[in-house]
């Protein structure tokens, strides 16, 4: 007769009839079937080491269950692949999806140490530009594992949300929502790659002028978007310029990050009126982008890649003109 639990729950065997003779063949089949079981279950329970965007490898004792997020991006990916119940800590920007700001706070930059420590997280999740070397060394001390991630192309974007959903062991979420993202990018290359690339500065701050340039995920979106970038041949990420280079480029539109927490502050591009020679000046492109999207190298990346393009190709998203 079939036991459908198995004894001690240790398997799928079959309870012998009285009639039946056993043999020492038939237990050792029993004693291997339950060794397999066992060596099995052991398995999926077992440590397991990750590589993060740092070379560090990390070690899950678990399937982690309680994750501390040190950035707007990681918590919003967390929640996007179905794992928001996991969080238990956050950064005080952390506010989308409006149930992360209901999340212990941790800090930012600086993040209070206790105030992690009380959680008794099993991971923490944290982005590169932003944890500093002596904090990872006090999170190391304390044996908690942290996992560092880098973002440099929208590429690296969709595949740290994969390896995430890997991690966590939400693979099917994490896959989902990137195929999603590849489709939006998909329309939005489709929109804009027969149109004409305007020359674009994408002002990060205005005194100094800090812009954006290659190795910065927004360099591409840029691109992606229909522009192109004026400090396409800056050596570093984020470079300043000169107003001299910049009148040299010339740039036709001028794009100012706005938000309710970061970016240029409303009323920024009056102070570019002055430079009345610059094509984007006299065109009057002159316009604002969330800079909650673009700034949060996450999920809604691909909603902020789409606020460029509107903001550079605007007639091409016109639903109007459209009809």
């Amino acid at each position: 007769m079939r036991n459908p639990q198995g004894p001690s729950g240790l398997g799928d065997f079959y309870l012998l009839r009285p009639a039946q003779k056993i043999t020492w063949t038939s237990c050792l089949v029993l004693l291997v079937a339950g060794f397999l079981s066992l060596s099995a279950w052991a398995a999926e329970l077992g440590p397991r080491t990750v590589v993060d965007d740092l070379g560090r490898q990390i070690i899950l004792l678990k399937t982690p269950l309680r994750i501390v997020s040190l950035a707007p991006s990681i918590t919003e990916t967390l929640f996007a692949i179905g794992l928001g119940t996991r969080v238990v800590g956050v950064t005080q920007f952390c506010d989308y999806p409006p149930e992360a700001q209901s999340k212990p706070q941790v800090g930012y930059t600086h993040p209070n140490l206790e105030a992690i420590v009380a959680l008794e997280p099993d991971l923490i999740l944290a982005p590169r530009e932003l944890l500093r070397v002596d904090i990872l060394g006090k999170l190391e001390q304390l044996h908690i594992p942290t996992y560092v991630l880098d973002a440099t192309t929208v590429a690296s974007i969709l595949a740290r949300i994969q390896t995430l959903g890997r991690i966590l062991e939400a693979s099917a979420a994490a896959d989902d929502v990137v195929h999603r993202m590849q489709r939006h990018i998909g329309e939005i290359t489709a929109r804009t790659a027969r149109l004409s690339r305007p020359r674009v500065l994408y002002v990060l701050n205005s005194e100094p002028l800090i812009t954006i340039g290659p190795g910065s995920y927004l360099h591409e979106a840029i691109a992606i978007a229909g522009g192109s970038n004026v400090a396409a041949r800056a050596r570093v990420a984020y470079p300043r310029l000169s107003m001299e280079v910049v009148l040299q480029e010339d740039p036709e539109v001028i794009l100012f990050p706005t938000g309710r927490a970061e970016g240029i502050a409303e009323g920024e591009e009056e102070r570019w009126q002055r430079w009345s020679t610059l094509s984007a000046i006299r065109l009057k492109q002159l316009r604002r982008v969330p800079n909650e999207l673009l700034n949060r190298p996450g999920p809604r990346i691909v909603q902020g890649i789409e606020a460029l393009a509107r903001a550079i190709h605007p007639d091409a998203f016109d639903e109007r003109r459209a009809q």
